[in-house]
């Protein structure tokens, strides 16, 4: 399995210190940085940053949010970023969900699946350099009138993958279909069969695509704990994190997050915490997520908990293991990545 961890540029007390855990991260081997556009900062502008203070490290949007620029600008960006890096980059979309896109954006989120795959679409198109003339339901390139198909005055150097953010079956069969990676979260192992690698392999399969073609890239905190009275303690602190995924998050009537819990075997469970949530007891809430669901979709319990459980992630089908390293400080979560690392490249060249 190839190590990724994922940034977002304005986290932490400085916005130096995300720089320096970047730097340090290459240096402590890991293979691919992904870069969070939420309701913070953008991820394209910390991109050529950190790629300006990189070398070998791979470089991913994760994720642009797609219908916040036009198909068009986003592969503009796309094949900045590959160029000025070196072909380093990877570019990963997203739908994004109806409270940042309508609340934040303006943008209405209707039709997010018919808008990705034309993004995706336009984008492909103007990657191989011709001029581009694209009429799909979403998108008209040119608009009727006295416009005519243009080209970019600049071409892509360098390949420039793929990547979807899905969540939902029908997401998930578009990233089978015409990605070239699957940026997941939620993922239980034991349940992903049937509530995401079924619906992938059903995209790859109209595509005439196997598996080997898609990197299935997964997700999740990583924490080691020294006992079992310190794994206990820290289970405890991630239940009202949980919580908020599956109450707090998308909209009232939208929540991928609490979906894709139910689909791998918490239905009951996830849809309390979210009524508890939307209801404004956050402390009852958290009280109802089991420990079985912190430690089943993360990475966290004593060393060699999570390198049992990174078999377990290799053995489900995951190619690139995007680890969220636990710490105070930049210190600690370096060392913490560091180790996890570590313990990535011992599974990874398992038999």
């Amino acid at each position: 399995m190839r190590t990724a961890t994922t940034v977002e540029a304005s986290a932490g007390e400085h916005w130096s210190q995300t720089a320096d855990f970047v730097v340090e991260a290459e240096k402590l081997g890991l293979d691919v940085c992904w870069v969070a556009e939420a309701w913070g900062s953008d991820a394209p502008s910390a991109l050529g940053y950190y790629a300006a203070l990189t070398d070998r490290m791979l470089l991913g949007s994760g994720v642009i949010q797609v219908g916040t620029r036009t198909p068009v600008a986003v592969a503009q960006t796309a094949i900045t970023l590959s160029n000025l890096s070196g072909g380093r980059f990877l570019l990963g979309l997203g739908a994004s969900g109806p409270q940042v896109m309508e609340g934040l954006h303006g943008v209405p989120f209707a039709r997010p699946l018919a808008r990705m795959r034309e993004t995706v679409e336009i984008v492909h198109r103007v990657l191989d350099g011709g001029k581009l003339s694209y009429e799909g339901t979403q998108f008209t390139i040119p608009l009727p009138g006295d416009a005519v198909p243009m080209r970019l005055s600049t071409r892509a150097e360098h390949p420039v993958p793929v990547y979807l953010a899905a969540l939902s079956p029908a997401m998930l069969r578009l990233t089978g279909e015409v990605a070239d990676g699957w940026l997941g979260t939620s993922f239980v192992p034991e349940g992903a069969a049937g509530a995401y690698f079924a619906h992938l392999d059903e995209g790859l399969a109209r595509a005439g695509r196997s598996r080997t073609d898609l990197d299935v890239c997964q997700g999740a905190e990583v924490a080691f704990a020294a006992d079992e009275d310190a794994l206990a303690a820290m289970v405890a602190g991630r239940k009202k994190e949980l919580a908020f995924s599956l109450g707090g998050m998308g909209s009232a009537s939208t929540n991928f997050y609490n979906n894709a819990y139910s689909r791998q075997g918490w239905a009951e469970v996830a849809a309390e915490v979210r009524e508890r949530w939307q209801a404004g007891d956050r402390d009852g809430a958290a009280a109802l997520v089991t420990d079985e669901m912190v430690l089943g979709t993360t990475l966290i319990g004593t060393e060699p908990m999570v390198r049992e459980r990174l078999r377990v992630w290799r053995d489900a089908g995951v190619d690139t293991v995007r680890l969220y390293p636990a710490g105070e400080s930049l210190e600690d979560r370096l060392v913490t990545l560091g180790r996890a690392v570590e313990l990535v490249r011992e599974t990874g060249s398992a038999s």
